[in-house]
């Protein structure tokens, strides 16, 4: 039985999907409808995770994982090459796990409030104040980069993927360079575009004669 991934695009299940491609596991792909908590063919999505999140990950033996970071650390820790975590053991490990973790709770779940209908310009406003001094941080840990942890990449890499794209949306990149070619050289990625392209997320270049 293969792992599936139960994602929406765009959402923060980019994150594991780009990992499964980096590391080359054979994975199936299941689209979840957030609004109606159903899948492509009608299916409860909500039997298969209560939360009615994503992302989802099924195992090979049946089980369901929930939660990004976690699901991010078990592909980290099943991989062998490339090490997108380092073994136990290694203190490497835990600066991977500390940026990922950051980006878990201090620049995802803020933009959870940017897309709520519900939140007041105000209380968004706010929001934005917070996350801006985030975003500035991290700008400036990623520096030249390539990646956050140096020259290869590493988990948090494909979750900073997602923020990126987000921050671009909401706020626009222009006041965080490092994290503005860091994105370009993402989407060079051939795992990257695949999943983009798969997700309809991809914008073509035309075709020239």
């Amino acid at each position: 039985m293969k792992l599936i991934l139960y994602y929406s695009p765009g959402a923060c299940s980019q994150a594991p999907h780009i990992i499964l491609h980096e590391v080359g596991f054979e994975h199936e792909a299941r689209r979840v409808d957030l609004k109606t908590k159903t899948l492509e063919d009608g299916s409860d999505y909500l039997k298969i995770n209560q939360k009615g999140a994503v992302p989802a990950l099924q195992l090979e033996s049946g089980e369901v994982l929930t939660e990004n970071a976690v699901i991010l650390q078990f592909l980290g820790d099943r991989a062998t090459w490339p090490q997108v975590l380092p073994p136990m053991g290694e203190f490497s490990r835990y600066r991977v796990l500390e940026v990922l973790n950051f980006i878990t709770t201090e620049l995802h779940k803020p933009f959870g409030f940017l897309f709520s209908s519900e939140a007041t310009d105000a209380f968004k406003q706010f929001v934005v104040d917070g996350l801006r001094k985030k975003l500035d941080y991290i700008d400036r840990k990623l520096g030249a980069g390539p990646f956050l942890m140096g020259e290869e990449l590493t988990l948090p890499d494909a979750y900073l993927f997602v923020i990126t794209g987000w921050t671009e949306k909401m706020l626009g990149l222009g006041d965080w360079p490092n994290l503005a070619a860091f994105r370009e050289r993402m989407l060079q990625r051939p795992a990257v575009r695949q999943v983009l392209r798969f997700e309809g997320l991809l914008k073509e270049e035309p075709a020239t004669a």
